[in-house]
């Protein structure tokens, strides 16, 4: 597979992905060099997918405005208005406090206490 992106006028890149024996190797091309990585068919998936969830949430971001609800609205899926993406794992609540499970985009999971009541901005709803 070969795939070029040069609608922005700049000078054309390419991404060339290939099997390599018994492993995957991804090319990328820029105007200042060449980048190459091989990776078993699992590392490929797993890179595959990141991809995937990174586009998802770039698109996210670009076609939606932040909202703000209560701690005790979240849901499992919504993501957190910020720097670095964090998803809400889970929600339990506990009379007037909320413990809401965070995952980061990079595996990482943590529970935080809130005030039913406390406002937390999102960057995109789940669903």
């Amino acid at each position: 597979m070969r795939t070029t992106n040069d609608g922005s006028g700049a000078p054309a890149g390419y991404v060339e992905v290939t099997p390599v024996g018994a492993g995957v190797e991804v090319r990328l091309g820029t105007p200042s060099g060449e980048l190459s990585l091989t990776c078993t068919p699992e590392r490929a998936r797993e890179l595959a997918h990141a991809l995937g969830l990174a586009a998802d949430e770039a698109d996210s971001v670009r076609t939606a405005d932040p909202v703000t609800v209560r701690a005790d609205e979240l849901r499992r899926g919504d993501v957190r208005d910020g720097e670095r993406a964090m998803t809400v794992d889970g929600v339990r609540a506990e009379g007037a406090t909320v413990h809401i499970t965070w995952k980061s985009g990079a595996g990482r999971s943590w529970t935080q206490l809130y005030d039913a009541d406390a406002r937390i901005t999102l960057r995109r709803r789940g669903r």
